[in-house]
């Protein structure tokens, strides 16, 4: 495969952009269309809502549902919903459940919010009153399950939403859709067929952002920074794009103290594996758009004195643009195949159906949102690093009619160190709740009251 740089002399000056364009927003002034009265009772709405938000979010930390299987919430959620005057749908990609408010006056704007309500294969540490101490089926095993990554907070935070603009349905113009989403975290059992969709991609293949149409959708997502009562939000790509790969190495297989009647494949993954990490750190311009290749599983063989035929390798490639995506994705296949032929074996490199891509907040909406969080807390909307970790709401960004704007609700722990996304350690400050409720209302309505994007 040619190497060259030509492809990545833009990118430098892309983020450069990106950054400057944000750093306008934050300090420009609150822009927004929303009269600071509505505002206000956004935040008294939210703060109303907040022992309810609480409740939900610990019930459903005690009752954890892997993705796929979230059916008790999403009874949970459509009885809320339902209860609030809603159309409700149920069934959506698998167990979605979506709402439909109808505001009480005239607009054609259709705005969607959206939370996840999936939990982890992860077995609790926190020893919280509320810990789960749930189990269920992952991929046919029993395993504990854990809302390690703050699913249940996004679900409770989004019930409240739609309680408190609910509660303001008459000083609506337009339509407001609640998003429940399953499976984001990927899948717990095998699909019949394997490009089968899951998550959001399922909802969206449901026809989620039609019926009707969505104009804009809104995420947000519970991390352990920045600070409580702050938002986080970059302009441009904002956390990283995920592809799962696997690599089956093939060789011959032979006797351990005879290495030259077979062909080794154990060598061979070995030589593959300081090969991928070239790609970062030889051949793409790493100064412009950060990229990850990691190696997470290596099995073969099964004794000392036997080499293999076969050995199975599973990655991840992390990446920020998907041009970037694209070109990594071939030298992945070019760098393994090409070692392995160097050594007599074969690789084969295939990609996983799990795969997200970058998100990414264009700067039309972005214009629009960063005033209104900055309004909406205070001023404590902040600029964030980008995030290497990967979100399927980048899937509806990817309906190029449909323009997202996802942002990340600071909530370290009160009384304990805060622990990464996914530890069996995880817990936020459930006073980011409101905050975070206060902040997607308030999205919303400034959407359905501005004026349609330019």
């Amino acid at each position: 495969m040619p190497m060259t740089d030509v492809s990545w002399r833009r990118k430098p000056a892309r983020l450069a952009v990106a950054a400057a364009v944000a750093g306008g927003f934050a300090c420009a002034a609150a822009a927004q269309a929303i009269p600071p009265a509505q505002l206000q009772e956004l935040g008294q709405r939210a703060d109303a809502v907040k022992p309810r938000m609480v409740a939900w979010r610990r019930d459903l930390h005690q009752h954890p549902e892997l993705s796929g299987q979230e059916l008790r919430t999403a009874k949970i959620v459509a009885a809320h919903l339902r209860a609030l005057g809603m159309a409700v749908k149920t069934g959506v990609g698998g167990t979605g459940v979506v709402g439909l408010l109808k505001g009480g006056l005239p607009g054609a704007t259709v705005v969607a919010l959206r939370a996840d309500m999936d939990a982890l294969p992860v077995k609790e540490h926190t020893g919280l009153p509320f810990a789960s101490t749930a189990v269920g089926r992952n991929f046919g095993k029993e395993s504990p399950v854990m809302h390690a990554c703050g699913h249940d907070g996004h679900t409770a935070i989004l019930m409240g939403v739609a309680e408190m603009l609910a509660g303001m349905r008459a000083q609506l113009p337009g339509t407001v859709k609640f998003i429940f989403q399953p499976a984001e975290e990927g899948r717990s059992e095998h699909p019949k067929h394997e490009d089968d969709p899951f998550g959001a991609k399922a909802m969206i293949a449901d026809g989620v952002l039609d019926d009707p149409k969505v104009d804009a959708i809104y995420g947000l997502h519970l991390a352990p920074g920045p600070a409580t009562g702050s938002v986080g939000y970059r302009v441009g790509p904002m956390m990283a794009g995920a592809d799962g790969f696997s690599i089956k190495v093939t060789g011959r297989q032979t006797h351990g103290s005879r290495p030259w009647d077979g062909v080794d494949p154990i060598t061979a993954s070995a030589q593959i594996i300081n090969g991928l990490n070239t790609i970062v750190s030889r051949q793409l311009n790493i100064t412009a758009v950060p990229t990850v290749v990691s190696i997470g599983a290596i099995n073969g063989g099964n004794r000392e004195n036997i080499i293999p035929d076969t050995v199975d390798m599973l990655g991840t490639l992390r990446t920020f643009d998907n041009q970037l995506r694209d070109d990594a994705k071939k030298r992945i296949v070019h760098t393994a195949t090409a070692i392995a032929d160097a050594s007599g074996a074969k690789a084969e490199v295939s990609f996983s159906a799990v795969s997200y891509p970058p998100t990414e907040n264009p700067a039309e909406l972005s214009r629009q949102a960063v005033p209104v969080l900055q309004a909406a807390t205070g001023g404590k909307a902040v600029q964030i690093p980008l995030v290497s970790g990967s979100e399927d709401f980048s899937d509806y960004q990817l309906q190029l009619k449909v323009p997202g704007f996802f942002f990340i609700l600071g909530a370290p722990p009160k009384g304990r160190p805060p622990a990464p996304n996914h530890s069996p350690l995880f817990d936020f400050d459930e006073d980011a709740m409101p905050v975070g409720a206060k902040a997607l209302a308030a999205l919303a309505l400034d959407r359905l009251l501005a004026q349609p994007l330019r």
